[in-house]
């Protein structure tokens, strides 16, 4: 018989924040409402904010890059799709 052991060490940074008297009691109840501990719901909405916002970032490093490409070389080709899906579809009744 083989017994195997997992050692998982978790680290947990404490840290202190600034909240204001409504804020803290609407976070008190629904942590409340939650059956959770005040640090996990400040931790999910953390987690939360930092999930939506990062897509943000990501869009405007994409925007960034796009913003030095010259686009005139690519006129030419803006409107062909527009143009093939009109002669493929001129004669279709609709």
């Amino acid at each position: 018989m083989t017994f195997c052991y997992t050692c998982v060490i978790l680290y947990i940074m404490k840290t202190a924040i600034s909240l204001s008297d409504s804020l803290y009691e609407k976070a008190e109840e629904t942590a409340l409402y939650l059956g959770i501990p005040r640090s996990k719901l400040f931790a999910m909405a953390l987690e939360e904010f930092i999930i939506r916002n990062n897509g943000n970032m990501i869009t405007e490093k994409i925007n960034e890059v796009y913003d030095k490409i010259d686009t005139k070389e690519f006129e030419p080709y803006l409107n062909v799709g527009l143009e093939s899906t009109r002669n493929l579809t001129k004669n279709d009744t609709w």
